[in-house]
């Protein structure tokens, strides 16, 4: 049976991320010891196949420097997550590493670059705890990967169903209790497919808030990094130590200063009464069915909000927004960007590709120039439409998926209705983050996701924090780990 939080205290594995640093600073705890307690974990969770990679020294010292900082004549603590253990997708690199991006083509390959994500997190006084698995190069959502080993999603121990991809391990490792908190990325939904599948929230910033140096792209014009986490208020502690102008990733450049300055304070407060429209996606314009089990969880959703005194707008987009073609159009920047990076891979047939994951880039070879750059230049246009259609503080409440997660399907098929609800975020290039709502007929979680116009991050975040506890339906909050020695 899931853990229902009224049972009981939340065990230290399933507390927030600022909780345990609170704790970490007032010395009720050490980062060691809370290091070590997710360390041992991991070590009992193989059966999970969560992780790629375990740092385990590196973590243990990360941890005494964390913990050292913090005594009589230390710098004091260097954030709100100073001492919190985090892990990291596959495609993050770490000097000393592989990052192998889920594909047995980079094992050989060790990284001698430490991503910026990284390194903002140590000088955070955060704690890497090392590389979870994803599914191969980020080409899917369902987070199979049969090559290097597809996670278990922990809500179900009976059935391998799909963690949720391509940030497979993060959803894996966050829901487990492995780690209070990961850093996925985002290209078509890989950070909110975990999230919803898993009971999580699932943060993708607006692109350009937080730098993608020294990560292995997919498509590197939609390409964002973002927390997987318990909730909204650790997905912004997070986004805001990450966020802010690099260097080293030109996109980054282009982002006003504000909005990171803007992400390090606190969220306003919200009431329903303070936002005048919630837009919500008329079920019109749904680019794919939800199953009978994910509509109720929409529907009872909708009724808590409005019962909380949320005032929902039914929202149909104008034909320059709707969802399927912003879907498609994403899809078409992927997959020529895809093949660009991995063409040559896919043409030999002597490198060990998943076989779905070769076709899917050798599909991009042939997306015609034209129509990449006509979907580029739609891009711009759709972003400035979609924000005067919202309005300034506004946001759009959409699913996140059509179903909660299914089996394992060696097609890799079954998962679709993921990306036709997430890709549009990646294509406006908005913020989006997805938000526990309840579970289907099967008690698998299904999560639901907010949009809002680009770099309204920090107001986004506001809104999901505010609607956040009337949106999720009571029950279980997580998994029953007891399968697996957890």
């Amino acid at each position: 049976m899931p853990i229902s939080m009224r049972e009981f205290p939340a065990p230290l594995h399933f507390q927030s991320a600022l909780s345990i640093a609170r704790q970490i600073a007032s010395g009720q705890t050490s980062s060691r010891e809370v290091t070590q307690h997710f360390l041992d974990r991991i070590a009992r969770a193989h059966a999970l196949n969560a992780f790629t990679e375990v740092f385990t020294e590196q973590a243990l010292a990360q941890a005494d420097a964390a913990d050292a900082a913090l005594r009589p004549g230390g710098a004091g603590p260097a954030s709100s997550l100073h001492g919190v253990p985090v892990a990291l997708k596959d495609s993050i690199e770490v000097a000393g590493s592989t990052a192998s991006a889920g594909s047995l083509s980079r094992l050989a390959i060790t990284s001698d670059i430490t991503a910026t994500v990284v390194q903002r997190m140590c000088a955070a006084g955060m704690v890497v705890l090392g590389k979870t698995h994803m599914t191969e190069f980020a080409f899917g959502l369902a987070g199979q990967n049969p090559t290097r080993g597809t996670p278990w999603n922990p809500w179900d121990a009976a059935r391998h169903r799909a963690p949720g991809g391509s940030s497979s391990g993060c959803g894996t490792t966050v829901a487990a209790g492995l780690a209070p908190i990961a850093v996925g990325g985002d290209t078509g939904g890989s950070v909110r497919a975990p999230a919803a599948l898993n009971h999580l929230v699932g943060f993708k910033p607006s692109s350009g808030v937080i730098s993608g140096a020294g990560v292995v792209p997919l498509a590197p014009t939609l390409d964002v990094l973002g927390p997987i986490a318990h909730s909204v208020a650790d997905a912004h502690a997070l986004t805001a130590i990450l966020a802010g102008p690099d260097a080293a990733d030109a996109l980054t450049q282009q982002v006003p200063a504000a909005i990171s300055e803007d992400l390090r304070d606190a969220l306003p407060t919200i009431t329903p009464h303070a936002l005048p429209e919630l837009h919500v996606l008329d079920p019109r314009a749904f680019p794919a069915k939800l199953s009978d089990g994910a509509q109720r969880v929409w529907d009872e959703g909708l009724a808590r909000l409005t019962v909380a005194g949320w005032a929902l707008r039914p929202w149909m987009p104008p034909a320059e927004l709707d969802i399927g073609e912003l879907s498609e159009a994403n899809s078409v920047i992927l997959g020529y960007e895809g093949f660009q990076l991995y063409g040559h891979l896919a043409e030999d047939a002597t490198q060990p590709l998943w076989e779905v994951v070769r076709q899917r880039i050798l599909a991009g070879g042939r997306i015609p120039l034209t129509k990449y750059e006509q979907a580029v230049t739609r891009r711009a246009l759709a972003a400035r439409a979609f924000a005067e259609a919202i309005g300034p503080g506004g946001a759009l409440l959409i699913p996140a998926t059509g179903h909660g997660a299914l089996p394992l399907d060696p097609a890799d098929s079954a998962h679709a209705s993921i990306g036709s609800f997430c890709r549009a975020g990646n294509f406006l290039g908005t913020p989006a983050i997805a938000l526990p709502a309840g579970f289907d007929d099967s008690g698998m979680p299904v999560g639901v996701q907010l949009m809002a116009p680009p770099l309204a991050d920090r107001q986004l975040l506001a809104i999901a924090a505010a609607l956040a506890p009337a949106l999720r339906a009571p029950g279980p909050v997580t998994p029953d780990l007891t399968h697996w020695g957890l």
